[in-house]
């Protein structure tokens, strides 16, 4: 799955830290922050190494992965595992509990409320005595672009 970024996008600010201790604000974790504003799609650590280089912002690449890190544990990005199982991580405009469909061809996300799966989880977890449930479905497949890409093939 290519992790494209596209510019431009309108992001709502990002929300307070919902957990973990309190960050220092420096100059790298201020730049990797607005690149992440800057971009719609599913990034990976060394891609949002290379466009903060291509900016003319000195981050080092064990900086980058330590900031996105404290980023996600703080709850101010999603992060999740891409068709190759390498991380990626998205400023996500959805503040609460969401899920993602994501195109496997190009990276595009779309952020998803799914109260059915929420109330399935639920239940499966109950019928089987499991408590403190938590749980993370990400959907793949093709955005309408890649698709309609594909049948003109």
């Amino acid at each position: 799955m290519s992790q494209g970024a596209t510019a431009g996008s309108s992001r709502v600010p990002a929300p307070a830290p919902v957990q973990g201790k309190e960050q220092r604000v420096t100059k790298q974790r201020l730049a990797v922050s607005a690149a992440l504003d800057d971009l719609a799609d599913f990034v990976s650590t060394q891609e949002l190494h290379r466009i903060l280089q291509e900016r003319g912002t000195a981050v080092s690449l064990a900086t980058s992965y330590r900031i996105l890190q404290s980023l996600a544990d703080d709850g101010l990005v999603d992060v999740l595992r891409n068709a190759d199982g390498e991380a990626v991580y998205r400023r996500c405009a959805v503040t609460g509990h969401h899920h993602h469909l994501l195109c496997r061809n190009c990276g595009k996300a779309v952020e998803v409320e799914a109260p059915a799966v929420e109330a399935w989880a639920a239940r499966i977890a109950k019928e089987h005595g499991f408590t403190a449930v938590e749980h993370t479905v990400e959907i793949f497949g093709l955005c309408p672009e890649c698709t309609a890409l594909q049948a003109g093939q």
